[in-house]
């Protein structure tokens, strides 16, 4: 089982996904104000997927708490932290949030193909546990990864979200393998760390630009004993 974000695939750069945004709009910021706009969109954690908000405003606990179980509170978590961060024309705070589900806002870590491959080929089932807000698969498919994923568990989809062990449980059952028989591989102890209570062994990877992190998936092939 493997988280998305931060573990297979990273997102692009605030920015990069601020860049796309003005450039589907149309709009234009000066060099100050495209810094000063990445900044706040950056400390209020605006861009899912990216780091998270430093203050979250009391109104907003809440429904960042639930941001996860369906795709509208999901939208109005994400929009409503692009809007604390001061942007406030409509069709750019619905580009910014609509650029974050395009396949190119994703970048698959280097080892990302190979490791998903190799674990085909040797006849290893895979899963994606995410707490997401909507439908990753064309993402994967865009990458050429969706062919080695025989299970998706959503949170949006399953009901719950991570480290609930329902959403694990939801992956084992679509596996056909009982917990004991599966390795959540994840960025974040908590929500990954989950699986640990069903009986799933963890392995953790640092949540780290595709640059930084080349081989941060190999490890896997040893935990499995040598599934390679």
């Amino acid at each position: 089982m493997f988280d998305f974000s931060g573990t297979l695939l990273c997102v692009e750069s605030v920015a990069h996904w601020l860049d796309a945004a003005l450039a589907k709009t149309g709009d234009r910021l000066s060099g100050d104000e495209f810094a000063h706009t990445v900044e706040r969109l950056t400390r209020h954690g605006a861009m899912p997927g990216g780091p998270g908000p430093e203050r979250l405003p009391d109104r907003l606990k809440g429904l960042w708490r639930e941001r996860d179980l369906d795709a509208e509170r999901h939208r109005a978590a994400y929009t409503a932290l692009i809007r604390e961060a001061g942007v406030t024309d409509p069709d750019l705070v619905d580009a910014l949030y609509d650029r974050h589900r395009t396949p190119e806002a994703w970048h698959p870590y280097p080892d990302t193909a190979r490791t998903l491959g190799e674990l085909s080929r040797a006849g290893v089932s895979v899963a994606v546990v995410s707490n997401i807000g909507w439908d990753l698969r064309p993402v994967f498919r865009a990458h050429g990864l969706d062919a080695w994923i025989d299970v998706y568990a959503l949170s949006f989809e399953v009901g719950v979200q991570k480290p609930d062990p329902g959403i694990f449980r939801f992956a084992c059952e679509g596996l056909g393998l009982a917990p004991a028989e599966t390795l959540m591989v994840g960025d974040d102890r908590r929500a990954d760390g989950g699986a640990e209570a069903l009986g799933a062994r963890v392995h953790f990877v640092d949540h780290l630009p595709v640059e930084r992190r080349p081989h941060g998936l190999l490890p896997v092939f040893g935990l499995l004993g040598g599934a390679s």
